[in-house]
């Protein structure tokens, strides 16, 4: 084994939680290193659109953002519920604000807010119609100097020659349908000429916040040792007093005298462990989180003697398993001309609905007499000529590789496609007769999609009735598989309002700390909003910080 090595704070991953932890940490004057399992920092952070959901932060107030604490208290019990202590929300609502701000101080990450992303369920008490969610704004990567080329890539990378933000998207989308497309198009190249004209290398959604987040380390001198994986917490005493880790092809010891903050993702990557906690069908191949995420820091904290906690839970999505990898169903499933069916050949949810509720109504009602784990995607070729559909351009083919593994079907009837994905003929065309008539009369009586604010958002304003419902009535047909994906999971260590890790009796063991995937998530079971799970990440990796200095 290698000589031990101190610091007064180890940070164990270099995600958007272990690198604000660790920004913090050495702001306070506390000696920091941060490890890091892959060869790139970024994590799923950097992987990401980056929307950051954080009430009352000084982003969306000095917008105009009519946010109040009360507000945000109001909306957050109604989206938690008992899932989560109050003490953890308030710990949340109060230091939220408070971390964007350090951020904004102490990094050249700078955000805006994304106007009228809603809140998720923005009817609720509480909820903000034009949303609270912020995005970081256009970071040049020529501040990374050599440490850029170890940033972890984009989920989907921009269009070449673009500066493109997470709020883009919407009309991007709509790009054959509404004027506004066209224009955002135009802008997001003209962004890219006026930066690069300036010298500049700019990157956006989650390569800024990765980057940015790594600036700020780098003008700190805090190191980042990446390919250096946990393989255990060190206790002495009944205390977290560092890690074991291997560094260089050895084990080595490095010491933490004030604390050790385990910020190291989730365990979406670990078929066992998937497995044995969460409901079947389920896997590792259906996820977009980093793949370096296996749950080493749960697991590490377990045998330390952690409690864990919504260790069933994911950050869940309608995923298409495409060849080239999953692909999280956003915006396609929300533009008018689409339906959900499941094994019967019948609709069974809201397509618009927020991505987490669609896939618990999946694992909800799928059971051996009704299988809705896969369901299918339903749209015809008026669809396909209209929207943008991830990188393929109205009315061009969608590409053949996605028939060859059977993530998309197409039939000139839909007979023909009812019998190629296996569900009834006649449920299917009695299904889409009922939901062309909703269509025509603009109001979905069955699942109410289109009633929300939010499930607008994606929508074509210019498509009547209603911007969220269309008949489908053009051949061929198209069927697209759909699975229970996710952005990772959201159990982990169970943690204290100041984000100290927790036994089953709920007292404290002492020297640990976790924020992020690594931690249950404050939003329990919920998801309030676009950026639900880097807000309270980059949060209670600023409170374990704190905590820690303070101590």
């Amino acid at each position: 084994m290698a000589a031990a090595v101190e610091f007064d704070v180890v940070v164990v991953g270099a995600g958007a939680a272990g690198m604000a932890a660790a920004l913090t940490a050495a702001k306070r004057g506390l000696r920091t290193v941060v490890i890091e399992k892959a060869a790139v920092f970024g994590g799923s952070a950097a992987r990401s659109g980056a929307g950051v959901w954080v009430p009352n932060n000084e982003v969306i107030l000095a917008a105009g953002v009519p946010d109040t604490p009360a507000k945000a208290s109001t909306y957050m019990s109604a989206v938690v519920g008992a899932d989560v202590p109050a003490a953890r929300l308030n710990a949340y609502l109060t230091n939220g604000p408070a971390m964007i701000s350090f951020l904004l101080r102490n990094s050249p990450l700078r955000f805006a807010w994304m106007e009228g992303y809603s809140d998720y369920y923005p009817e609720l008490p509480g909820g903000m119609p034009n949303g609270r969610s912020v995005e970081p704004q256009a970071l040049d990567a020529n501040i990374l100097g050599a440490e850029y080329a170890n940033l972890n890539p984009s989920y989907i990378p921009s269009p070449p020659g673009t500066v493109v933000y997470t709020i883009d998207y919407k009309w991007l989308a709509l790009i054959a349908r509404h004027p506004k497309g066209l224009a955002t198009a135009t802008e997001m190249v003209s962004r890219y000429l006026a930066l690069t004209l300036r010298g500049q290398k700019p990157i956006t959604m989650g390569q800024a916040l990765a980057g940015g987040l790594r600036a700020g380390l780098l003008a700190a001198d805090v190191p980042v040792w990446l390919n250096t994986p946990l393989t255990d917490l060190v206790v002495e005493g009944g205390r977290v007093v560092g890690v074991k880790a291997i560094r260089d092809g050895q084990e080595q010891v490095i010491r933490a005298r004030r604390g050790v903050i385990v910020g190291s993702g989730g365990f979406e990557h670990n078929e066992a462990m998937r497995k044995q906690y969460q409901q079947a069908p389920i896997g590792a191949d259906w996820t977009v989180g980093a793949a370096s995420n296996t749950g080493d820091g749960i697991a590490a904290g377990e045998r330390a003697g952690a409690a864990l906690d919504l260790m069933d839970s994911a950050w869940w999505g309608p995923m298409i398993p495409l060849p080239e990898g999953p692909y999280f169903c956003l915006s396609e499933r929300t533009l008018p001309g689409n339906i959900f069916v499941n094994g019967a050949g019948q609709r069974f949810v809201n397509e618009a609905a927020p991505y987490g509720d669609v896939v618990h109504v999946m694992y909800e009602k799928d059971t051996p007499s009704a299988r809705h784990i896969p369901a299918w995607m339903i749209t015809d070729q008026r669809y396909r000529n209209r929207y943008l559909f991830k990188e393929t351009a109205p009315a061009l083919p969608y590409p053949e590789a996605w028939y060859g593994n059977g993530a998309l079907v197409k039939d000139w009837t839909l007979d023909g496609l009812a019998a190629k994905i296996g569900v009834p003929p006649a449920n299917l065309r009695a299904t889409v007769s009922r939901f062309n008539a909703m269509a025509r009369a603009g109001r979905d009586t069955d699942f109410h999609r289109g009633d929300s604010r939010y499930d607008a958002y994606f929508a074509d304003p210019t498509n009547t009735p209603s911007p969220c419902l269309a008949e489908l009535v053009l051949p061929p047909y198209y069927a697209m598989k759909i699975v229970p994906g996710d952005l990772g999971t959201n159990g982990g260590m169970r943690t204290d309002a100041r984000a100290r890790v927790l036994r089953a009796d709920n007292t404290v063991i002492p020297g640990l700390y976790a924020a992020g995937n690594a931690s249950s998530a404050v939003m329990g079971y919920g998801y309030a909003g676009a950026g639900s799970t880097l807000g309270p990440a980059m949060t209670f990796g600023y409170v374990a910080a704190r905590d820690i200095a303070e101590s």
